[in-house]
């Protein structure tokens, strides 16, 4: 048996490089025509959006159907709740996922696309909203459309003008204009980002400090007037090097740390003979509990500390964030 002939690949020329060039040229410029089109129509949108009190819907067929997925995940991802809706799976039972509340986003370069149109009966009957992006502002589609933003291109980067290239990313840009708009509408920030983003590397470093810091049987914390031999008990057996020490009233008064117990001892106090009290440094570094864990690191590098004290904004212990809480986030 004789090993099949391999045809050698054809060399990348000069030619092949500058369609590339083109095809990237063709894209921004759709991407950069879109921006005069930001007008009332894109504000309509938004606020249409931002009133929905059901789900955004989104759904598009084929490549449209691509951009569609990663428009509602990234809706999803920044605060409004969104998800797709395969047209074609829509007409076969899945309509009645929309409901009177919703407001369905539909995608469709031509405004023609059969399995969409379909959709719009059902979806004016029962009284959801449309906004559509389209390549044809006069289309069916776009008639139907409670808002149609324009997507149209002059054409598309596939040299034969059929694959759709241009056309969705020029949809795919206006989806993410529209959830960037919401997004700082809606006042979401780091922290809501934090809550919806737990897992990965962006999850670690938008972790809260409540998620990490060691609180109830764990932490250490002694009143004012503890013996020293008690306070000493209570920092070995909670194993953090520290003790946080606290008012009757539960609120933060100081800390003793293992660094603070070396330095008394080198001046030769004795340190059975006080109370936390008298030991301890008042006026300690704290953090909230929504600090980010980021945040957090940074504090703890700029001052040379290795753990946190986190207190409510009544200045009441809640818990004790450690440097080894961090490394085990992968932060650094």
């Amino acid at each position: 048996m004789t090993d099949m002939p391999h045809s050698a690949a054809s060399p990348v020329t000069d030619v092949d490089l500058r369609l590339a060039r083109e095809v990237l040229e063709i894209e921004a410029a759709a991407i950069t025509s879109l921006v005069a089109r930001i007008d009332e129509r894109f504000a309509e949108a938004v606020t249409t959006l931002d009133a929905c009190a059901g789900r955004v819907i989104v759904t598009g067929m084929g490549k449209s159907g691509i951009i569609s997925r990663k428009i509602a995940a990234t809706l999803s991802s920044t605060g409004t709740p969104a998800f797709f809706l395969h047209p074609a799976e829509a007409v076969h039972g899945d309509l009645g996922v929309i409901q009177a509340d919703d407001v369905v986003v539909a995608l469709s370069h031509t405004g023609e696309t059969s399995e969409i149109l379909r959709l719009l009966e059902t979806i004016k009957r029962v009284g959801a909203r449309v906004i559509c992006l389209t390549g044809d502002p006069h289309s069916t589609l776009a008639d139907a459309a409670d808002v149609t933003l324009d997507c149209q291109v002059r054409n598309e980067a596939c040299p034969m003008n059929l694959v759709p290239t241009a056309s969705t990313t020029a949809a795919l840009a206006m989806g993410d204009a529209l959830a960037m708009t919401l997004l700082v509408k809606k006042g979401f920030g780091e922290h809501d980002f934090a809550g919806l983003h737990p897992g990965g590397g962006l999850g670690k470093r938008l972790l809260r400090t409540d998620r990490l810091m060691h609180a109830g049987d764990s932490l250490p914390v002694v009143v004012a007037n503890t013996p020293m031999r008690t306070v000493l008990q209570v920092m070995s057996d909670k194993g953090h090097g520290m003790t946080c020490v606290s008012t009757a009233d539960g609120r933060l008064a100081g800390v003793i740390t293992d660094g603070d117990l070396r330095r008394r001892l080198a001046r030769g106090d004795s340190l059975t003979d006080h109370t936390a009290g008298e030991v301890m440094t008042t006026a300690p570094h704290t953090i909230g509990p929504a600090t980010l864990a980021a945040q957090a690191l940074q504090v703890m590098e700029a001052h040379r500390i290795t753990s946190l004290v986190v207190v409510d904004d009544r200045d009441q212990v809640l818990g004790v964030l450690h440097l080894h809480d961090l490394w085990r986030t992968e932060l650094f």
